[in-house]
């Protein structure tokens, strides 16, 4: 069966970048000024950042119906059979139910993972389905593994300004002023146990201490040398290579990288946030 697997901008990487690897994408969407824009195509994450400095809102929303509808046409009409897709977890978007709606209205079948986050788990996962499919695996086989790697996730977010969060609508006035007079950091983690919700995990008094608590937390879940590790920061190099050191010497076997934090959780959490996300790698 020819299977074409498909994806979102939530990767972090463009359409062209994702084609390179036989993997097709939709972009996400963020918008401002009344205008929205895709996603790492006419808004590069750069240009994002630095929109936010300049203190500009701006919000997410799933690729625009048109686009899905016009790639699954696409797909169908080069012969593919079925589509798998591994996009941005439903509870962050209504990315997969348009998939599924679209992929109905095209007249092709459709199946999918849901990944319960998105970033490098994402895009993680939807290289390995189709490195599985290509060794001969099935579908159903597929979904056996990428599920045993959701069950290994785990994402926490280190905002870093709370009244950012409190102008897009993630925290309550009144806990943005308590949280700023107080000096309180809140621990947020997204995983399959908050259904890819983004929950409250803990509260610290500050930036340093969140990362200690969270590398603590990881050691209890007894990450380990088959583990890849991501700090993603959104716009603060500085804190991040500082985080990296402490996760390094905390686990000098794993698998280490930094990178920019995803456009569609960046725009959320505000300039400064620290995430980290972490996954045992499939062997």
């Amino acid at each position: 069966m020819k299977v074409a697997f498909v994806t979102d901008s939530g990767t972090g990487k463009t359409v062209s970048e994702l084609k390179q690897d036989g993997i097709f994408s939709v972009p996400l969407q963020v918008s401002y000024d009344n205008t929205n824009y895709q996603d790492l195509e006419e808004l590069g994450i750069e240009e994002m950042y630095r929109l936010m400095r300049d203190g500009v809102m701006l919000s997410t929303s799933l690729p625009s119906l048109g686009k899905i509808e016009a790639l699954f046409e696409h797909l169908k009409n080069e012969g593919y059979e079925q589509i798998f897709a591994v996009p941005i977890c439903t509870g962050l978007s209504g990315t997969i139910n348009a998939m599924q709606m679209c992929a109905k209205t095209v007249g092709i079948p459709f199946d999918y993972v849901d990944c319960n986050v998105t970033a490098v788990v994402q895009d993680y996962m939807i290289h390995l389905a189709k490195d599985l499919h290509e060794k001969g695996k099935s579908i159903s086989e597929i979904k056996a593994v990428l599920e045993s790697v959701v069950e290994s996730t785990n994402t926490y977010l280190l905002p870093n300004d709370l009244h950012h969060l409190k102008r897009g609508g993630r925290l309550t006035p009144l806990a943005a002023t308590l949280g700023g007079l107080l000096k309180i950091k809140p621990i947020l983690m997204i995983n399959k146990n908050t259904s890819g919700k983004i929950d409250v995990a803990d509260k610290v008094r500050t930036m340093h201490k969140a990362m200690d608590k969270v590398i603590q937390r990881m050691k209890d879940e007894h990450v380990n040398k088959d583990y890849m590790i991501t700090v993603a920061h959104a716009d603060d190099i500085e804190e991040a290579c500082y985080y990296m050191n402490k996760i390094k010497e905390a686990f000098p076997e794993a698998k280490h990288q930094i990178i920019k934090l995803v456009s569609v959780v960046g725009v959320h959490t505000g300039i400064g946030c620290q995430a980290i996300q972490y996954f045992k790698m499939v062997k």
